[in-house]
């Protein structure tokens, strides 16, 4: 009787508490002047509904971002003016995917599912630094942001925030 009492009053502190998962890179660390492939893990839906549109900002700095499609889902690449001219193989780039949105599918609050994109990270980004990937989660009801980024001298992936942007550890080149 104790267990089933324990059991239950685990079960109802699970169910009153908030959702704490947020989406995350699997990814945690990469080197600047390198390739990235950018796996945004999505562990939950809005408040029990499903997700029905993922978009994710690209930063700047980062370039050659080609997406994966995935089965069921519409994929759209916002292109727009870099801030800077990146050399990528050679070639002088100005341009390029600023945001990349899947929509059209559905997965469902009690799923997991992955959501990825091959980039490259210039040499122009500072190592030993967090670059992080803001996101926008759209549900049939309702919309999570994790978009939010430390203020200097913070660090961390979560960095305190209940909406933290997902992050990469940048390292030197190697």
């Amino acid at each position: 009787m104790r267990l089933q009492t324990l059991l239950i009053a685990t079960a109802a502190l699970l169910a009153a508490q908030p959702a704490i998962a947020h989406i995350t890179l699997e990814g945690k660390q990469a080197a600047v002047g390198s390739y990235y492939k950018a796996v945004f893990a999505v562990p939950h839906g809005c408040a029990g509904s499903a997700t029905i549109k993922i978009r994710v900002q690209i930063p700047e700095g980062v370039i050659g971002v080609k997406p994966m499609p995935k089965a069921g889902w519409t994929l759209d690449a916002v292109t727009g003016k870099y801030a800077a001219q990146y050399d990528y193989h050679g070639a002088k780039l100005s341009e390029g995917v600023k945001e990349v949105a899947w929509s059209g599918g559905k997965l469902a609050d009690q799923n997991y599912d992955e959501f990825v994109m091959q980039t490259f990270l210039t040499d122009t980004l500072k190592p030993n630094t967090t670059l992080y990937f803001p996101v926008v989660q759209e549900c049939e009801q309702g919309v999570s942001r994790w978009i939010d980024t430390p203020a200097d001298g913070q660090g961390g992936h979560d960095h305190g925030s209940k909406t933290p942007a997902p992050g990469v550890n940048l390292l030197p080149k190697s």
